[in-house]
């Protein structure tokens, strides 16, 4: 029995290694997602990419721009690396599964598809291009970029007002995080609609919702998943309860009871 008790613990302790690094894998992926989702930090750097502060950094990956193809590629990137890397995480947050896991899910692979359908024109920039936006008279692939927009932002809103309310009353690091954010999207949207409405410095304002989304995405990555115990930890396995009928001894007709037998 003993041979069984060691072999027992050994699996148990082979398969909590490989979840941690299944997790510290997700976690990495997940990093990488991010750097890449954030190429926007890099384009003020670059002379001539950003012509004017009331550019939408998604104007940039409009068809035919420079270097549109390598921001679009970027995208598709990042959007790809945050789907593997919520899989290998998992749903499994502190407290149990967590609703708004499915979100960041839809929130990825909407990034993910509006890359591959890039803008016709900048309807940040050009009149005439907003003109024809709303009026449908643009290619179908400028508008499956602003659906997929549109649901990137839906979708991480969501994730964000589940995160909130699956973590109310606690006092962690990601409960505090996520009200944060929240507080964050409930100021920055009026101002991003005012900017979009406007056409005025959405350069300033759209970089505020990239930092907001990149913490969340951070923060779930991160979030413990839940508390495991280890074999170690749990102790010796409970002894068994022998509560057959006393036998007789082979020796002198004497009856024994047996009370209690310990698995060796």
């Amino acid at each position: 029995m003993r041979a069984v008790s060691f072999s027992l613990g050994h699996h148990q302790i082979g398969s909590s290694s490989t979840t941690s690094a299944r997790v510290g894998g997700a976690r990495a992926i997940g990093v990488a997602s991010v750097i890449a989702y954030n190429w926007w930090v890099a384009v003020p750097f670059v002379p001539g990419l950003v012509t004017s502060p009331n550019e939408f950094f998604s104007d940039l990956e409009v068809a035919g721009y420079r270097d549109a193809d390598l921001m679009q590629h970027a995208d598709l990137l990042a959007g790809s690396l945050l789907i593997i890397a919520l899989l290998m995480r998992g749903a499994a947050g502190r407290d149990g599964a967590r609703r708004e896991w499915k979100w960041l899910v839809a929130f990825a692979a909407a990034g993910a598809i509006g890359s591959r359908f890039p803008y016709a024109c900048s309807e940040g920039l050009s009149a005439t291009c907003r003109n024809l936006e709303w009026h449908l008279q643009l290619p179908l692939h400028h508008y499956v970029h602003v659906i997929s927009g549109i649901g990137e932002f839906a979708c991480l809103t969501v994730a964000v007002i589940l995160a909130v309310r699956r973590t109310q009353g606690e006092t962690t690091r990601e409960a505090r995080a996520f009200r944060i954010l929240l507080k964050g999207l409930i100021v920055g949207y009026p101002v991003l609609g005012l900017a979009y409405l406007s056409d005025r410095l959405g350069a300033f304002v759209e970089p505020v919702f990239f930092v907001i989304f990149s913490a969340m995405i951070i923060e779930e990555l991160f979030e413990p998943a839940g508390k495991v115990t280890s074999p170690a930890q749990q102790g010796p396995p409970p002894a068994e309860i022998d509560d057959r009928p006393p036998t007789a001894s082979p020796v002198g007709g004497k009856r024994v009871r047996i009370t209690r037998s310990v698995r060796q």
